[in-house]
């Protein structure tokens, strides 16, 4: 999977110069917290892309304080993933249930559906990752982090990385800093293969995001 990439001229320098400006760490203190006009909770908001109500993808945390029917997005694809809390169980209006009850567990589903969460004992916090069917297409891993990851961006995609625990920073030639836990990384490509290289210890998200031509 590594390649190497020898680029030559101040014209190829200026255009890596812009592409890796739009790279960057997220901190979780910036996340932008709303409160719930149903009052059962809190969203912060890490990224939205483009910033604006109709957006593409879309990364958020929710903090939900008592059972709650969640809200549907039509023509949105979802993936949920319990931060913390004892869990959740989802109903869904085709009768389907499902349990989030350990660190870390997760789910897809459409944003067309009804559901409602239950909470298995107290609040939890989730994170979310919301994408516009046919517009875009994403994929989400979990990823233990235990020594150097290496992640190549391509043209046409955005990767991100969620510190769900523990430490990293991305070293090398597009060195953007350090990590905590709670914070993101939004790695973009530009028009030319990038890579990006992550050293720590802990777990994260990975998710893999691509705009459908």
């Amino acid at each position: 999977m590594t390649q190497s990439c020898c680029c030559e001229g101040e014209a190829v320098a200026v255009r890596q110069d812009a592409t890796r400006s739009k790279s960057r760490i997220l901190r979780a203190t910036d996340y932008r917290r709303g409160r719930w006009k149903n009052g059962a909770g809190w969203t912060s908001e890490v990224h939205r892309e483009p910033d604006v109500d109709d957006w593409k993808w879309r990364l958020s945390i929710a903090e939900v304080e008592t059972d709650v029917p969640f809200s549907t997005f039509p023509g949105v694809e979802r993936q949920l993933v319990l931060l913390s809390g004892a869990g959740m169980r989802l109903r869904f209006d085709n009768g389907k249930v499902h349990e989030l009850s350990n660190p870390f567990d997760m789910i897809g589903f459409s944003g067309d559906q009804s559901l409602v969460g239950e909470l298995l004992d107290g609040p939890t916090r989730d994170f979310n990752l919301m994408w516009k069917r046919g517009v875009v297409d994403a994929q989400i891993w979990r990823r233990p982090l235990v020594g150097a990851m290496v992640v190549f961006a391509d043209p046409g995609e955005t990767w991100a990385v969620h510190m769900l625990a523990g430490q990293a920073h991305f070293a090398g030639e597009h060195a953007l800093g350090s990590m905590e836990t709670g914070d993101t990384a939004l790695l973009m490509a530009g028009d030319e293969r990038m890579r990006f290289a992550l050293d720590g210890a802990g777990e994260a998200l990975l998710m893999r995001i691509v705009e459908l031509k």
